[in-house]
């Protein structure tokens, strides 16, 4: 379909909560999932949630197939995710970096759930219902958290750990 326009951190819309999808299976939300995997994949990213293209829908996909942006991260089935909804497993909260493309540049150490079930739909209408760890559930995370208003600087717990990427090159955690 087309490549959108990313909004960036700064931008007041990316702070608003998006509004359940209510027609599951409409053309227009099939044409929202393909700018949203068209736009995904001309940023080289990893996952994105609608409010980043500046669409208020409770819509994100991601996947993960050897990203030179996440060196050694696992794979992440392709999937388009309508309506999610969170459940965090029993388990620890670890910190990992992180970027953004709403926030070019820029890395950060934030914490997450290392488990998680996921529940939503697929673009079909179909219920979708998934249990994840590692990088799986971070991305799960990180795009969701868009949906609600949060971006990844806003969970970092000390912003020692929060700069720009060739900055950050030579820091002692990014090299754990």
């Amino acid at each position: 379909m087309a490549v959108r326009e990313v909004l960036r951190m700064g931008d007041g819309r990316l702070l608003e909560p998006a509004e359940p999808v209510a027609d599951l299976d409409s053309g227009e939300v099939h044409d929202l999932i393909r700018d949203l995997w068209d736009t995904m994949a001309a940023h080289g990213g990893v996952g994105l949630a609608a409010p980043q293209i500046g669409v208020p829908r409770r819509v994100v996909v991601f996947a993960v197939a050897s990203s030179p942006r996440y060196p050694g991260a696992e794979d992440v089935p392709a999937t388009a995710l309508i309506n999610p909804t969170l459940h965090p497993q029993p388990g620890a909260i670890e910190e990992d970096w992180e970027g953004c493309l709403s926030i070019p540049g820029f890395r950060g150490l934030v914490p997450r759930h290392s488990r998680l079930r996921y529940t939503g739909f697929t673009p079909d209408g179909e219920p979708l219902d998934r249990e994840v760890s590692g990088f799986h559930a971070r991305v799960v995370q990180h795009e969701c958290d868009h949906l609600d208003g949060v971006l990844y600087p806003m969970r970092i717990r000390d912003l020692r750990n929060f700069g720009f990427e060739e900055e950050l090159a030579g820091h002692p955690a990014l090299l754990e």
